[in-house]
């Protein structure tokens, strides 16, 4: 069993003994997090705390929730809880009801044995590094004042903030309705048996696509496949795509945070160039700087140079983009794992607003998505991962691979990123399991492969040697 601590909230595996998310888990965490939104109640201390909670497809779910809305209810907070519902919709969601922060019951795009506690400040943002630190020696000190029976939270059930979002999302001056309509787009969408099976093709519906061919979109929470949206997890997207002659597949993570696209002859678009091509689409009409984290593609440098604008790079973590964004008013901006950022709508990885922005933009280019795809610099990404022992010193292997390469630019912000000629490779920690990241991107995909399996060899050559006592 697993329970991970981190900045993208409390996440791990449900059932069985010893660490894990368990009742008593969530009890913890979420009485510490409803805690730490009272203390921070600016200008409303008088008032009752509320917060806005929502959920995705999950068969654990239901029961998270309850436990979450008991937990706060005997905080004295009220809660809103919107159902099922995506990330984003939620994130909308807090700064609608003016709430002082967000619980999404959710592991993204972890297996279904998986769920976690994703945390949101009152501006509906994942909260920051600091501020979850702080949640973390609340709960370590176990420092709660619950209510008395007459200041006990309220809960309300509101099930209108998934058209309420798709209205939002509609009414973005670069959505394009009429142009979408025009095209007589034929979609399939795969969701992975979660939430997006019920608001994307409402949302494709909305925004007048012809034909909507759904796989996998009952909200069962048994995923029918992998719940991450790589290559190796949508072959039946694709083939469903080239069978129904779709001009595109479009597939979402549990949450829908994150949006991959398989092209008309059923090779995917990659899942780094969603936001290549929404960034293009939105340089076209509004100049910007953009912002993505050092594991996604150069590409995005590119494009946003081609535009004579200014690129920035972040460490990995949606609050950090958030954060680089903000600090350089970028246009668009978001993570390489297909993390649309538009703040425009909100500052949050939306594939909602992704689907909308790249449906306009493939309707306005006029040709197949294919093509899109070839008007882009291509690069080749790799992502491997390796599983961490509990007793290995990551920041020792790091740092030795740092010296073995120090001939190289490097750059630690986040881990290691080492830059080559054309190349460059990535190293970190994970925030939401326990395995090493490693990301390399070159010219050729051979030639990313070669240069993540070289530096994976490097790190386990260090584990083991880690693993020799010492004389």
């Amino acid at each position: 069993m697993t329970l991970i601590k981190s900045i993208s909230g409390i996440r791990g595996t449900i059932g069985g003994s010893g660490e894990g998310l368990t009742p008593t888990e969530i009890v913890k965490y979420a009485s510490a997090f409803g805690s730490w939104v009272k203390r921070n109640q600016k200008g409303k201390e008088s008032k009752k705390a509320k917060i806005v909670i929502g959920r995705d497809a999950r068969i654990s779910g239901p029961f998270v929730r309850d436990i979450v809305t008991g937990t706060l209810q005997a905080l004295g907070i009220d809660i809103v809880d919107i159902g099922l519902a995506t990330t984003p919709t939620v994130e909308i969601a807090v700064a609608a009801e003016k709430a002082d922060g967000g619980i999404i019951i959710t592991a993204s795009h972890n297996p279904k044995n998986w769920n976690a506690l994703k945390l949101l400040n009152s501006r509906g943002e994942f909260i920051s590094d600091a501020d979850g630190k702080d949640v973390l020696a609340i709960a370590q000190k176990g420092e709660y004042q619950f209510a008395q029976v007459g200041g006990l939270g309220v809960l309300t059930n509101d099930d209108s903030y998934a058209q309420k979002h798709i209205d939002m999302i509609l009414k973005l001056p670069l959505v394009d309705v009429k142009a979408i309509k025009a095209k007589k787009f034929k979609v399939v969408i795969d969701a992975v048996n979660s939430v997006g099976g019920v608001i994307v093709p409402q949302l494709l519906q909305q925004l007048g696509v012809e034909t909507i061919f759904p796989l996998f979109c009952e909200p069962t929470g048994n995923f029918s496949h992998e719940a991450e949206p790589l290559p190796e997890n949508l072959i039946e997207l694709a083939k469903t795509v080239t069978k129904k002659n779709a001009h595109l597949g479009l597939a979402v993570d549990p949450d829908v945070d994150r949006l991959a696209i398989v092209s008309e002859d059923g090779e995917m678009f990659g899942e780094e160039y969603t936001l290549v091509a929404v960034a293009d689409y939105v340089l076209q009409n509004k100049k910007g700087s953009t912002v993505s984290n050092l594991s996604s593609t150069l590409a995005l440098k590119v494009v946003t140079q081609k535009a004579g604008c200014e690129y920035f790079a972040s460490a990995v973590g949606e609050v950090n983009v958030v954060e680089a964004m903000k600090k350089n008013d970028a246009v668009i901006g978001g993570e390489g794992n297909g993390g649309i950022i538009y703040p425009e709508l909100h500052y949050g990885r939306d594939a909602l607003v992704g689907i909308a922005l790249f449906l306009s933009h493939l309707a306005r280019f006029g040709k197949s998505c294919s093509l899109l795809r070839s008007k882009y610099p291509s690069y080749s990404i790799c992502k491997k991962k390796i599983e961490l022992r509990p007793d290995l010193n990551i920041d020792q292997v790091l740092k030795d691979i740092k010296e073995k390469y120090k001939k190289y630019p490097c750059n630690t912000i986040d881990g290691l990123k080492i830059e080559f000629d054309n190349e460059w490779v990535h190293l970190r920690r994970s925030n939401t399991e326990p395995i090493i990241r490693v990301i390399a991107e070159s010219i050729h995909q051979t030639t990313a492969e070669n240069l993540a399996n070289k530096l994976m060899q490097d790190i386990s050559e260090l584990m083991k040697q880690q693993a020799v006592p010492a004389n």
